[in-house]
This record gives C-alpha cells, sequence and structure tokens, in this order.
C-alpha cells in the first residue's frame, strides 16, 4: 500500500493486493488478493474487488457495486450506485467449468446508476450508460446510451455535457464543439448520425 492511502477499519484488504498513492476505501469494502488499484481513487461503501481486477487511476466506485474477476477498469471512469457488472454469458450454479466473458470498461466512461453491464462487451472512451439501462453490446466512445437493452441516444463531451445539434462544427460530419467547455469533439459515425436524425 502507497503512503497517503485511507484505509476504513471495517474494510477487508488484502495484504497482497496493490493500492496506488491517495486511494480512500471507506466502510465494508472487500478488496481481493492481486486486485490493483490506481492513484487517487474511492472506493465508497460495500463496494467488492474480486481477486486479480485491475482498477485504473482517478476511479470513483460509489455504493454497493461489486466488480468482479474479468472486468478491467481504465483510468478516470465513474460507477454510480448499484450499478452491475456480471461475468459469466451462460450462468448455471451447478456448472463447474464455467468461463469468464471480459468486459473493458475504458477512459473516461460513465456508468448510472442501477445499470446492468453484461459481460463480453467494451465500453468506449468518455461514454455514458443512464442509470437504469442494461447493455449488452459494446458502446462507442462519446456514446450517450439509454434503456433496456441499451440504445445510442446521443453523444457526450469529455465533461460529460450533451452534444446537439447546435454543437456540430460546419463542414464537418462528426465534429461538435461543446457549449459548455468549448472542446472540439470528433464523434464516431453512428453517434454523430444519432445526433443528426
Amino acid at each position: 500500500m502507497e503512503p497517503g492511502c485511507f484505509i476504513h477499519p471495517s474494510a477487508e484488504v488484502s495484504a497482497q493486493a496493490t493500492i496506488g498513492k491517495g486511494t480512500r476505501i471507506w466502510n465494508q469494502v472487500q478488496v481481493r488478493e492481486n486486485a490493483t488499484l490506481g492513484e487517487d481513487c474511492i472506493l465508497s461503501k460495500d463496494v467488492y474487488i474480486d481477486a486479480g481486477v485491475q482498477i485504473g487511476a482517478r476511479v470513483k466506485i460509489q455504493n454497493g457495486i461489486s466488480v468482479y474477476h474479468g472486468v478491467t477498469v481504465e483510468d478516470d471512469v465513474f460507477l454510480g450506485p448499484h450499478m452491475v457488472f456480471t461475468n459469466d454469458r451462460y450462468p448455471r450454479s451447478f456448472n463447474p467449468d464455467w468461463q469468464t466473458s471480459e468486459t473493458l470498461v475504458k477512459k473516461g466512461a460513465s456508468i448510472g446508476a442501477n445499470a446492468t453491464i453484461v459481460c463480453g462487451i467494451t465500453l468506449g472512451e468518455y461514454c455514458m450508460v443512464g442509470s437504469g439501462a442494461v447493455v449488452t453490446k459494446d458502446v462507442p466512445p462519446f456514446a450517450l446510451v439509454l434503456g433496456n437493452p441499451a440504445r445510442i441516444r446521443g453523444g457526450v463531451c469529455k465533461c460529460g455535457r450533451p452534444l446537439r445539434l447546435a454543437d456540430s462544427v460546419p463542414g464537418s460530419a462528426s465534429q461538435f464543439r461543446c457549449s459548455v467547455c468549448r472542446e472540439i469533439v470528433d464523434l464516431p459515425a453512428e453517434v454523430a448520425k444519432e445526433i443528426r436524425e
């Protein structure tokens, strides 16, 4: 464990886990062996980090979340309260040789409260998954997905604000300038199309 970390007395953190500088681990959290947490993470009440899980830097994991083996979380990710990861596509309690289906949450992605992420997919950089969504397939970078099953409903800036048709850069089919932070975002074609329709 690096200096400057905080671990609440009720938390159970394996001596074989790697905890980055400045990370804060709160009430009733369990971090299993060989898990790695980057710098300046926040693990809120009742979080479970499974054995071998890799969590990047500056990740915020809200109350009641389990990050299971097979899930990788990159830097600057937000995981909203009680969202759910899965790691078995064909779950049976009696299956002795089940296989992990891996999930990758890329840099800057945000997942809203009570969303469910079905295993075996990738959530693209800076995408946003709405609260309660059920995500069953890959999400492109900067996409806003909502519903069950989740579908692309628009695009978002790095700052998280929605991008509107009025934000489109003249002469470009895919570039939008955020009306709040003024950054230009180059959206994947399927995300830009959703805004333009």
